[in-house]
């Protein structure tokens, strides 16, 4: 009895009265800038399609570029992987610029959209410069990264059996080609219109001695989790910029305005998270200079006004100061004018008002207090001599002592202060 049973569910499943569940691959999206957050999300992406036995991981791409650190970390991750990768750069538009030439040529499979681009790969090392770009270091330095950029790359073509000479320009000399010029000269392996069509071209495929069925396969997507998005959030230059502001803000802010305390706890720690992601973004030195002269010129100018000529000049540092703060060659690393602008008005502004308005504060007479008692002339409400006596003054009964004895009623000048008792002289 048990055997027919065998033999009858063979029969549907193989006959196609039951089909077997469609295949699944995993799918995970990388937009923007390559950083340690990109490079932890892919690895964790990797070892979970591993996991769960998905016939292969396709990293649909979108990047301007990124550091090579972290792309060095994702292309080694990419040759210990255990499953297929499938670099998909997508969707229409999208571009695997810097890094993403690196990771697009590492895949074991390189597929793009129709009417996207691939090229320019000039990653950026921490505290480095930019391949082919800017002088930010010594020319060793940087003929040592150039060259280096090279070989990795020629070594990644090399190994996934793709155009070399094609990959060694891309950095020495920027090339950056489309999708079908890339198809063309064997730099990627198939254009799909979309992620079906993908599935469809990679069905039959064989990959490592694997050979894929994935025709109508479920593509499984691997989010991002919540600390992988905070991360990514952070580690952008917009972010940094606003940081570094909230933290001279909170800091100046302060220092002029003793004890309010909260900006000043808000400065420390908006401080502390900007240093922190200056170790790992590309900053340049002369624009970390200019936005400091900036900030001695609007401070100078708040201390001794120069009829705002100063003022003037922290604008425009402040300005270039914005514009170089970030590695300019590599496209992932600009601020737009859209965000310096604004920061260069509102700090400006800053300086003016707020911290000038605290200043001038500081600088007016006392106009309440103990210390406006002094000079005053109050009448006596009770005889005063050296023993003691007392005088009404805005609106309270003080204490008095005299050195010369006076009546009450009469006028008195207030002389000193000691404690909670007023010494006094007479008036005539």
């Amino acid at each position: 009895m048990i055997r027919w049973s065998a033999i009858i569910i063979a029969a549907l499943v193989f006959g196609g009265g039951l089909r077997p569940a469609a295949a699944s691959v995993g799918l995970i999206k990388v937009n923007g800038a390559i950083g340690p957050a990109t490079a932890g999300y892919i690895a964790r992406a990797i070892d979970r399609a591993t996991e769960q036995n998905f016939q292969y991981l396709v990293i649909q791409l979108d990047t301007p570029g990124g550091l090579l650190d972290s792309t060095k970390d994702i292309v080694q991750k990419f040759y210990a992987a255990k499953i297929p990768l499938v670099v998909y750069v997508a969707p229409a538009g999208a571009n695997a610029g810097s890094a993403g030439c690196f990771i697009t040529l590492a895949a074991d499979v390189a597929a793009m959209s129709p009417t996207t681009s691939i090229g320019a790969a000039h990653p950026v090392a921490i505290g480095g410069s930019p391949i082919g770009g800017e002088e930010k270091t010594d020319s060793t330095m940087k003929q040592k990264l150039e060259n280096y950029s090279v070989s990795f790359i020629e070594s990644i073509a090399a190994k996934r059996g793709r155009n070399v000479e094609w990959a060694k320009s891309s950095v020495k000399d920027s090339a950056a080609i489309t999708s079908e010029k890339a198809l063309e000269l064997k730099v990627i392996d198939l254009i799909a219109k979309d992620l079906p069509d993908l599935l469809q071209q990679l069905d039959g495929r064989e990959i490592n001695g694997q050979k894929l069925q994935t025709a109508g396969a479920v593509a499984v997507p691997i989010p991002m989790v919540a600390r992988e998005k905070v991360f990514q959030l952070l580690w952008r230059p917009e972010v940094m910029f606003i940081l570094m502001l909230i933290a001279i803000y909170g800091i100046i802010g302060e220092m002029s305005n003793p004890g309010v305390i909260l900006p000043g706890v808000a400065g420390g720690i908006a401080l502390i998270l900007a240093l922190y992601m200056s170790a790992i973004l590309p900053i340049n030195v002369a624009g970390l200079a200019l936005i400091g002269l900036a900030l001695i010129l609007f401070t100078i100018d708040v201390f001794a006004p120069s009829h705002g000529v100063l003022t003037a000049g922290g604008i425009i540092a402040f300005f270039l100061g914005g514009l170089m703060l970030f590695d300019r060659a590599e496209p992932a690393f600009r601020l737009s004018l859209a965000v310096i602008i604004p920061a260069t008005l509102v700090t400006a502004a800053f300086f003016l008002f707020v911290v000038g308005a605290g200043w001038r504060a500081r600088r007016l007479p006392v106009r309440a207090g103990r210390e406006t008692m002094l000079g005053q002339i109050v009448p006596t409400v009770m005889r005063i001599d050296d023993g003691g006596g007392k005088v009404f003054v805005e609106g309270e009964y003080w204490n008095a002592v005299s050195a010369t004895p006076v009546e009450k009623g009469m006028p008195v000048e207030i002389v000193a202060i000691d404690g909670l008792t007023l010494k006094v002289k007479p008036k005539n």
